[in-house]
């Protein structure tokens, strides 16, 4: 029987002698896979932290890591966790037009974190090459390719649950990056809970988890790297962007392997509701696929109602896979998740009560509701309350700020002692700025704090908005974004959408006015309507409110979308950076 391992350095050294037929398959963008049993995955991880040793790195040395690579990405990660250095996940360059932001925050991050190095896949290099002179602590940029065909051996330190496994940097302003300290304890804890008591994964029946999550962003790398690996389940990895181009891959993923489990945010189902095709929904057999699992963003539940009627109709789907679940960074990953075999469930509530003062209430017929999903249960040895603004728990059935306790929450941010203290307080409680009721023992999570919108008295979560002006014809589902803006009287409730190609803008803000208001009473002041691609979102796919609000207020509203700066600006943008990368890169050579 597999033990409880104290680290993840320990789960990676022992778990083949357990499994040494389990693995991991990482695919490419064009499908081809590469397979690593567990007694590979231990074998290359410990030449690869030899490697790591024998470039002069030591335990307890930072490492940015921009790898498009999933096989090179989490080879490199585990090995970095085998012996102690820290590894910083970033992001690659998303568009060439948005290179000098990119360089901005990337910058801020290997600087608050003090990488010494940074391994980058080879076609990143030339562009990545200034960050050696921006960034005081940082001493090379080595191809992630160097760590391949390895042979040699070292021994390894020891690695206790109080080490730091890596640096998680959330996706917040780029002024103030915030490395969320993660343990290697947090890791067991927080993998413990999702694997066994609320999947209940079995590695004797070889259950295992299929996903196509940025391995950068910690449900990929948490839920789909690390987890499956501590408990002794396989895994399946495909590239985001092979997802993004064709989202059957997903499905057909889970069919051809057997798949027990996978995770997405909410707009990955609606995606995939849109582009599936009836032949692929005639040919699939997703019996096997027990844990459809929902999180990372509002979760819809038209949209998850809907992906698992079809599902469940068409390709034997089981319809109680749905399985919503609450996480952040700062509490490793997951706080809430509903256990495995249950059905989803909702609460339905008066939505003016709740507006008014938060309060849980049973709708009033032929009155406005608001429907929100269950997202479990804590973990055992975890709490969830929500408080008020003076610091008052709250009791169930009342709207407040969720605050999270328990052994998975992180040790805090990495030498930034004062955002710690705002976030992670003295007698253990997390603040999540998320808010949110419990019910039942149940988490419900309604918005972020700093998201909600304050109209005449009215407490107004901008997701309702969204989701009822997803709806309107001519517009881009996922690709609103709702807040608002102080008037001389008042706030204003503002709009910003993407339209469909072909979409004529008046209509749709028309109809977008009239929808608003007649299934919600709010008047809408203004509604923004922008091309495809020009939304601000973070490096893991969520939209950016705030961002987009000051974009509004700066009348700057595409102007660092994907399709702004047009082909002549992007390659103009691209040779500076190039240029300046082979600057730097001559003179690392001199010296």
């Amino acid at each position: 029987m597999l033990p409880k391992f104290r680290t993840v350095a320990e789960a990676i050294a022992e778990v083949g002698r357990y499994y040494p037929e389990h693995d991991m398959v990482f695919q490419d963008l064009a499908g081809k896979e590469a397979r690593y049993t567990f007694v590979d995955v231990e074998r290359e991880t410990a030449v690869r932290a030899a490697g790591l040793f024998a470039l002069g790195l030591a335990k307890g040395d930072r490492i940015g890591m921009v790898v498009v690579e999933p096989e090179d990405f989490v080879l490199t990660f585990l090995a970095a966790l085998r012996c102690g250095i820290v590894p910083v996940p970033l992001y690659p360059p998303m568009s060439f037009a948005s290179l000098d932001a990119y360089h901005e925050r990337t910058a801020k991050v290997l600087a608050s974190a003090e990488a010494r190095f940074v391994f980058a896949s080879a076609r990143l290099q030339n562009v990545l090459w200034s960050l050696v002179d921006a960034v005081p602590s940082l001493e090379r940029l080595l191809p992630i390719e160097s760590l391949r065909g390895l042979t040699a051996r070292c021994t390894l330190p020891e690695i206790v649950p109080a080490d730091v496994a890596f640096l998680q940097y959330t996706s917040g302003s780029t002024a103030d990056p915030k490395g969320v300290i993660v343990t290697q304890g947090s890791l067991v804890a927080n993998s413990e809970g999702i694997i066994v008591e609320c999947l209940r994964l079995d590695p004797e029946k070889n259950e295992k988890g299929i996903h196509w999550l940025p391995l950068y962003h910690d449900m990929g790398l948490i839920g789909f790297v690390i987890a499956p690996l501590v408990r002794g389940c396989s895994s399946v990895h495909i590239p985001t962007m092979r997802f993004i181009k064709k989202p059957s891959v997903w499905m057909e993923a889970m069919h051809r392997h057997r798949g027990t489990a996978t995770f997405a945010p909410n707009f990955a189902y609606a995606l995939a509701l849109k582009k599936v095709s009836d032949a692929d929904l005639d040919s699939w057999d997703l019996s096997c696929l027990r844990i459809l699992g929902c999180g990372a963003e509002p979760i819809h539940p038209d949209t998850m109602r809907d992906f698992a009627t079809l599902f469940a109709t068409r390709s034997k789907l089981p319809p109680n896979a749905i399985l919503p679940a609450y996480g952040m960074a700062e509490a490793t990953l997951a706080i809430a998740l509903k256990r495995c075999d249950d059905f989803m469930r909702t609460q339905v509530v008066d939505a003016e009560t709740f507006q008014a003062s938060g309060a849980v209430r049973a709708p009033i017929e032929g009155k406005a509701a608001s429907e929100f999903v269950s997202c479990g249960r804590p973990f055992a040895g975890h709490a969830v309350t929500a408080f008020d603004e003076a610091g008052n728990a709250l009791p169930e059935g009342r709207e407040g700020e969720l605050w999270h306790k328990g052994p998975s929450v992180a040790a805090g941010y990495f030498r930034n002692p004062t955002a710690t203290a705002e976030t992670f307080r003295a007698d253990g409680w997390l603040r999540t700025g998320d808010l949110g009721f419990v019910l039942d023992g149940e988490v419900y999570v309604t918005g972020r704090l700093k998201d909600l919108i304050i109209l005449n008295g009215r407490n107004i979560h901008p997701q309702a908005v969204e989701w009822e002006v997803a709806d309107v014809e001519g517009v881009r589902k996922g690709n609103v974004v709702a807040f608002s803006v102080p008037s001389e009287a008042s706030e204003q409730m503002i709009v910003v959408l993407e339209t469909r190609e072909g979409a004529d803008p008046a209509v749709v803000a028309s109809a977008v006015r009239s929808r608003v208001q007649k299934e919600l009473g709010i008047t809408v002041a203004d509604v923004v309507c922008i091309g495809a691609g020009d939304l601000p979102k973070t490096s893991s796919g969520k939209l950016q409110r705030r961002k987009t609000r000051q974009q509004y207020l700066d009348a700057a509203l595409g102007h660092e979308g994907s399709r702004t700066f047009g082909a002549t600006a992007s390659r103009v943008t691209l040779a500076r950076h190039v240029a300046k990368s082979l600057w730097s890169r001559a003179k690392a050579a001199v010296l």
